[in-house]
């Protein structure tokens, strides 16, 4: 298990540096030039000698790998710079102000989803061809289907402008949350549920589940003690893999309902050339979804006995 450990640990690693390098270099790639936003597309008047002098300030002159260096170099030290386009205001700063935001956010849909699909996915896959089982398999199937984007814009349409139940955009209090939270869990929820179905049909096909039936055990106990704690395996791996879905809805849905997180500053600092900004918000994404998968693994092993004994015999 500790060779596992360290195995994982290093590909992780591994994983994160790739994904310094490609960060980087897509961000340098994105057109436009972060100084000219700066100084306002040429609405201050400046010389070509001052502009020179704030790119020398930023480092912009410098060649790409040196660029890269030095960046990493200050990573390596906790330190992410400072903005280019809000000078002088400390990324990381800026980072911890719009953390609460996304992980609240996120938090309550995977609850949600996990408290609703996990439940309504046992039910359907012991009640196979029953009408709660197509209409699980229907909502499922339409909750995946539906982009994120277009949901929102239909929430905000009907609850925030037509019937004005809650607030369309922004978060001046609590219910700011309720549109947001609904979107993302609901693709979260559709997914979850079809894997909880189809992993409780698959279990309950096994031949250790037929000789529980036939000790004189009851369905309940059987359903309950075999059933459902084999059936949690997949989806605790699929839980893993959805948090990444789910930060990448982030970054849509606090756009499109203004929300002042993670996802809405990388999109403003995309789009506003603030390379440190963007750049340190992946750096930190990624770091978050490698250590969740990483989380994942070592709780699959752990509830599972037939990995612990794979990993002890290597």
């Amino acid at each position: 298990m500790g060779r596992y450990l360290i195995a994982r640990l290093f590909q992780g690693t591994l994983v994160i540096f790739l994904i310094s390098i490609i960060t980087f270099i897509i961000v340098r790639l994105i057109p436009g030039d972060p100084v000219d936003l700066l100084l306002g597309e040429g609405q201050v008047p400046i010389t070509d000698a001052q502009v020179e002098a704030i790119r020398r300030q930023w480092g912009l002159d410098r060649p790409l790998w040196e660029q890269y260096l030095t960046w990493m170099g200050k990573i390596l030290t906790g330190n992410f710079g400072t903005s280019i386009i809000r000078t002088g205001v400390p990324v990381n700063r800026m980072i911890w102000e719009a953390v609460p935001v996304t992980a609240l956010l996120n938090l309550l849909a995977l609850g949600i989803a996990i408290a609703v699909a996990i439940p309504a996915g046992i039910i359907a896959g012991a009640r196979r061809n029953s009408w709660f089982d197509y209409l699980l398999t229907g909502g499922s199937t339409l909750g995946i289907a539906l982009p994120n984007f277009w949901l929102g814009l239909m929430l905000i349409v009907v609850f925030g402008v037509m019937l004005r139940w809650l607030p369309p955009f922004g978060l001046r209090s609590w219910q700011g949350y309720i549109l947001p939270v609904v979107v993302l869990a609901t693709e979260q929820m559709a997914v979850l549920a079809r894997v909880m179905r189809g992993a409780m049909i698959e279990i309950l096909k096994q031949d250790y589940i037929k000789t529980a039936h036939s000790k004189g055990f009851s369905y309940q106990a059987v359903l309950l003690g075999h059933g459902v704690p084999n059936a949690l395996l997949p989806v605790v791996t699929v839980i893993g893999f959805r948090i990444a879905f789910l930060l990448s809805g982030t970054i849509i849905i606090e756009s499109v309902f203004a929300l002042p997180g993670i996802g809405r500053l990388l999109y403003d600092s995309v789009f506003r050339l603030d390379y440190q900004v963007a750049q340190a918000i992946v750096m930190v994404l990624s770091i978050l979804v490698v250590v969740v998968n990483l989380l994942t693994d070592l709780t699959y092993a752990a509830i599972d006995p037939r990995l612990r004994l794979l990993a002890r015999s290597r």
